[in-house]
């Protein structure tokens, strides 16, 4: 049996040699056979957070259960190894994930998950397969090529699930590429954002969605932040790619609201009742902590985000968290790094750099929320200056406000000789290839690199946004729709890939479209020290 025909089968779990080892204290009789009256899985599974020897399984019940899963190096299971995991319950929502360790580095990893009714622990549910491909030790030898594929921003702007259309088959394309891990580089739900039943195109025809009680308004309570999850898992080509692809899952503003900041002032906003967006920020995490196949952290910081993802002799990931950590969003012309100039903030930044110091892989990629340099805006201040969302202020001289901290990291960068370095990143909505050139900068303290946009994953397309010239960012290539929140059936719906070579270590970044055409590709040359 191969990935493919392993993974478009599951199994009862009904024979003595599978059921017997779930807790059982005695032989289990014949199982109930009606779905109904088993636990149910409708959520799929997911895994996350990829490394040599370990990863996330996560999947959702809807009634309270035990998580169980087998795994084997083989799809025809040979030698499976079984694994007892949380119960789910309604604290939770019901989700629950294991962190699979002690895994052979290297290895494509077969597992299968099934849910033990705590009602009834004779009655177990149909197992899901799944599969994910774990990435080299760190300090090995490259002996596999590396593929992975980026975007963000997941049914935004009204835009949610037309299964007439095919539903969000950008991820089905994503999956096409049969990528080691997807990242999703944040906005991965519009928690600010009703989806309607119909919405009325161009043409004069009907963009038809499903919808639930939750995704019909704004999310407040814990219960709509976390339905506005459910609702994304509800697609057949999210829950396809998530039981085949590991992900690895950042955050940015839709998760809680628009644009979110402690300058966020909901008072005026007549959708939300619930005008305290600490608390709302507070629930969204939860819920997002919930559903995210992400590794959390222990608790000395249990909600952090930010964190390294080794992914063998050619990658380092680092993925960084741009929104928990920044100041308000002001007029951005601070003219020292102050707590109300916080972008990542101090801790985060000396995180970054100490891990970009330390890595001995050949590429070190920053997945980013937010793009360093275009214009991100979020309104007016009370003196009626120009606002901002993101680090970049509108301004192009030296260095001012966010872009104080950029400038910092961007220099000790260089000094400690850190070369390689990549930023990932979405939000924006449309996708682009960037050059930070410090020979056309006005703050050229640092290394040129590259910065690869793209998104969004069956949401509004906008852009493009204006660039700011602080670090000298060039415009290489870039694509974007031609009206504002461009439907998803315009085909302005884009994922990015990269591949890294295995002998020339050469990272080669390609642009592509909501059917898979590739638009853009850079092929970068690793600096050799």
């Amino acid at each position: 049996m191969d990935r493919r025909q392993f993974l478009n089968t599951t199994s009862v779990l009904g024979s003595a040699a599978l059921a017997a080892p779930y807790a059982l204290a005695q032989p289990a009789p014949a199982l109930i056979t009606r779905d109904a009256q088993r636990p149910q899985m409708a959520h799929g599974i997911q895994s996350g957070d990829p490394q040599a020897d370990r990863a996330i399984i996560w999947t959702r019940s809807d009634r309270p259960a035990r998580l169980w899963l087998d795994w084997s190096t083989s799809a025809s299971m040979t030698n499976a190894t079984r694994v007892r995991g949380p119960y789910l319950l309604e604290d939770s929502d019901f989700t629950g994930r294991v962190d699979l360790s002690a895994l052979p580095a290297g290895q494509e990893i077969f597992y299968r998950v099934v849910l033990q009714d705590l009602h009834n622990e004779r009655v177990l549910s149909e197992a899901l397969p799944g599969h994910l491909r774990l990435p080299a030790a760190q300090h090995g030898k490259a002996t596999r090529n590396v593929r992975f594929t980026w975007s963000g921003d997941t049914a935004g702007q009204g835009w949610g699930i037309n299964e007439a259309w095919g539903g969000m088959k950008i991820y089905e394309q994503m999956r096409k590429v049969n990528p080691d891990f997807f990242l999703h580089s944040g906005d991965a739900i519009y928690a600010d954002g009703p989806i309607s039943a119909q919405v009325k195109l161009p043409d004069g025809t009907f963009w038809n969605n499903v919808v639930t009680e939750e995704v019909s308004k704004v999310a407040e309570t814990l219960h709509e932040f976390r339905g506005r999850y459910r609702y994304n898992l509800m697609d057949a080509n999210v829950r396809r790619m998530a039981a085949e692809v590991p992900q690895i899952w950042q955050w940015d503003d839709h998760e809680v609201c628009n644009n979110w900041s402690d300058s966020k002032d909901l008072s005026a906003d007549a959708r939300y009742t619930e005008k305290n967006v600490p608390l709302l920020t507070a629930r969204a995490t939860k819920a997002f902590l919930e559903f995210a196949p992400l590794r959390r952290t222990a608790d000395t910081e249990s909600q952090r985000i930010y964190r390294h993802l080794p992914q063998g002799p050619l990658l380092d990931m680092f993925v960084v968290d741009m929104r928990s950590y920044r100041g308000p969003n002001t007029h951005n012309m601070q003219t020292s790094e102050t707590e109300e100039s916080a972008f990542m903030g101090r801790p985060q930044i000396a995180w970054l750099l100490d891990g970009l110091k330390r890595s001995k892989a050949t590429w070190k990629v920053i997945a980013a929320d937010m793009p360093i340099s275009l214009h991100v805006g979020d309104g007016k201040d009370a003196e009626g200056r120009d606002r901002w969302e993101a680090s970049a202020n509108g301004e192009d001289g030296a260095p001012r406000g966010r872009e104080i901290e950029i400038a910092r990291l961007l220099r000790e960068i260089k000094h400690a000789g850190i070369q390689n370095v990549v930023w990932l990143t979405a939000d924006v909505h449309y996708t682009a290839a960037h050059y930070f050139d410090p020979a056309k900068a006005q703050f050229s303290d640092f290394s040129p690199f590259w910065e690869f946009v793209s998104g969004p994953l069956n949401a509004g397309g906008f852009g493009p946004n204006k660039a700011d010239a602080t670090f000298g960012m060039q415009v290489v290539y870039q694509k974007a729709p031609n009206e504002v929140n461009a439907p998803p059936t315009n085909g302005m719906q884009f994922f990015g890939q990269v591949d890294i070579d295995a002998k020339t270590k050469a990272m080669t970044v390609t642009l592509k479209d909501l059917v898979g055409d590739s638009l853009y590709t850079k092929t970068l040359a690793p600096h050799r020290a």
